[in-house]
C-alpha cells in the first residue's frame, strides 16, 4: 500500500527524518511511536504530500504521492486542528467533507446516527472554533471515517478524548482493520497502540529503530525501552 525509499527531510541543515526503506502492506494496522520530535508527524505529513522531502519518495499503490493525486480518493487522514474549518459547525464541516466524496446531507445524517455514541453532543449549534479540544478531535476523526476510505492515517487520535471515547475509537479502529482497511496510527499511548495494532514502528531521531510484530511481550519491551531513555 505504502512504500518509502531514501526518504530524507531537512529543516535548514538539520535532518529530521531519514528512512532508507519502509513498506506498509494493504490491510495492515500499524502503530507509529516515538518521543516528541522523533519524526512521527513529519513522516505522516510526507505520506500525505503536505511537505516535500529533501530526497527520496513516498508511493501509495506504486504511485508517487507528489506526482499523482489518485491516492486522495481513497485516503482519509486527520493530523491536527489545521485539517478543520473553524468557522463551520461540525455538521457543516462533515457535510462539506461528504460532498467531496459524493455524499449528500442525508448520507451525513445517517453516518452521524451510526456513530452517535462517539459524538453525543448537539453538533449543529457551535462553530468548530468554539468546541472543546476533545470535540474538535472527534470532528476531525469522524471526517476521516466519513468517506469509508481504504487508507486511514491518524496522528495522536486518543489525545484529549475521554475514556469512553477512547474505548469507542479503539473498537472502531479494530473493526475497520477487520474489514480490510489499512490503518496507520501514531500515538504516545503505548497501551492503546499495542492493543489495536499488529505491527509497531518505533522512530527515534528520524530513523526507524524497531519494526515489531505485536505479541504479549511487545508492551513490556517498549515500556522498558522508553524507561531507559529517561
Amino acid at each position: 500500500m505504502i512504500t518509502a525509499a531514501n526518504l530524507i527531510m531537512k529543516y535548514y541543515k538539520n535532518v529530521v527524518l531519514n528512512v532508507e526503506s519502509m513498506q506498509i502492506n494493504p490491510g495492515e494496522i500499524v502503530g507509529l511511536i516515538g518521543n516528541n520530535g522523533a519524526g512521527k508527524t513529519t513522516m505522516l505529513s510526507l505520506f500525505l504530500d503536505l511537505i516535500k522531502p529533501a530526497e527520496g519518495y513516498v508511493k501509495i499503490k506504486d504511485k508517487n504521492v507528489a506526482r499523482d493525486e489518485t491516492w486522495k480518493t481513497y485516503t482519509g487522514a486527520y493530523l491536527n486542528e489545521r485539517f478543520l474549518i473553524p468557522f463551520l459547525t461540525p455538521f457543516e464541516f462533515l457535510t462539506y467533507i461528504g460532498s467531496l466524496h459524493g455524499k449528500n446531507k442525508a448520507d451525513v445524517e445517517s453516518f452521524l446516527e451510526a456513530n452517535h455514541a462517539f459524538f453525543t453532543e448537539d453538533i449543529s449549534g457551535k462553530y468548530i472554533r468554539d468546541l472543546s479540544t476533545g470535540n474538535k478531535q472527534k470532528t476531525g476523526i469522524l471526517g476521516t471515517f466519513l468517506s469509508d476510505p481504504e487508507l486511514i492515517i491518524l496522528d495522536e487520535p486518543f489525545s484529549a478524548l475521554d475514556p469512553s471515547s477512547q474505548a469507542w475509537l479503539k473498537n472502531k479502529l479494530s473493526t475497520l482493520h477487520a474489514e480490510g482497511k489499512t490503518l496507520i496510527v501514531s500515538s504516545h499511548d503505548l497501551k492503546h497502540v499495542t492493543d489495536i495494532c499488529k505491527r509497531i514502528l518505533l522512530i527515534e531521531k528520524g530513523k526507524i529503530v524497531m519494526d515489531l510484530n505485536v505479541n504479549a511481550e511487545t508492551l513490556p519491551k517498549l515500556e522498558e525501552y522508553f524507561m531507559v531513555k529517561q
